[in-house]
């Protein structure tokens, strides 16, 4: 009964349940620290539902990742911090009038928010598997061997960076709250849980329209020829324009299947993965180099 439970709320708990309770701890003008206790609290209840209701009980099991995943979790989501507190100077940059529609509800806000960011987002992924330097700070991410919660957190800094600009700069130059871009990021960890999640929770027809677990596993396929499809943080909205949406229910994917099929041994250490995209001598991965996709959402 608890595993029925459990897969059948876990997505409606993350995706509404968590950015509702964001949404009411700033309506309520409480302090944004209490975001990082939402957003800590979630990422506990992911680690503890997926040990209830895995879908593959091995990707629960450390690979000598935790310290790595948690440095990349403090590291990046620091940035993000510092980022929220910088939009009143960034603001002061911008001489263009706001046009960000702040009368509406701020569920509205954030929904519309999170459309026009996540296709900024998507294009900055797209592209990242198709041009060597952006793929080279993106390997660190696709260098997992496990997918869980967690993971979905464990990016290259810069590379963070660079998918950042591209799908808030919108939203900046549009005038957005700071309060708003607060949200933002809450919604960003919470689908990023969903995303790499390891419950085995039911999806039924969202899967077409939402970028959630079973559909974002198989952009983690170790080859070019079946990891080159579902580019998308939220939505896979960009993925059916871009001909890359692709999902297979008869597949099952386990820990073999993921990694960088030409890179095994890619370093695990997060110092060893901060440098590994500068190193001179590192062959071009296969990734990088782009693939045709069937438009139709078959196999690229």
């Amino acid at each position: 009964m608890l595993k029925f439970l459990v897969r059948l709320f876990y997505l409606p708990l993350f995706l509404i349940g968590g950015n509702g309770i964001a949404i009411y701890v700033v309506t309520m003008g409480y302090s944004k620290f209490w975001l990082l206790v939402v957003a800590f609290a979630f990422i506990v209840l992911a680690f503890l539902l997926e040990r209830a209701v895995p879908y593959d009980a091995a990707f629960n099991k450390s690979h000598g990742d935790r310290v790595r995943d948690f440095l990349h979790f403090l590291v990046n989501e620091a940035s993000n911090v510092l980022g929220i507190a910088s939009v009143p100077i960034a603001a002061s940059f911008i001489a263009l009038p706001s046009v960000w529609p702040d009368s509406l509800p701020l569920w509205q806000q954030l929904l519309l928010a999170v459309f026009i960011a996540d296709i900024g987002i998507t294009l900055a992924h797209f592209a990242s598997h198709r041009i060597g330097v952006l793929w080279r700070l993106h390997a660190v991410h696709h260098s997992v061997k496990r997918m869980y919660g967690f993971n979905g957190l464990m990016k290259h800094p810069l590379h963070q960076f660079i998918e950042t600009i591209a799908g808030t700069t919108p939203l900046l130059l549009m005038g957005i709250s700071q309060d708003v871009l607060a949200l933002f990021v809450v919604a960003v960890v919470l689908q990023l849980l969903l995303q790499h999640s390891n419950v085995a929770y039911f999806t039924g027809p969202l899967k077409y329209l939402l970028a959630i677990n079973v559909v974002h596993r198989f952009h983690h396929l170790k080859t070019a020829e079946e990891g080159d499809v579902n580019f998308g943080l939220f939505t896979t909205l960009t993925d059916w324009f871009l001909g890359t949406y692709f999902y297979d229910k008869r597949r099952t994917i386990g820990e073999g299947d993921l990694g960088i099929g030409d890179q095994p041994d890619y370093p695990v250490g997060y110092l060893k993965e901060l440098v590994m995209p500068f190193r001179k001598s590192r062959p071009e991965p296969t990734m990088a180099l782009g693939h045709e996709s069937n438009a139709e959402g078959g196999k690229p």
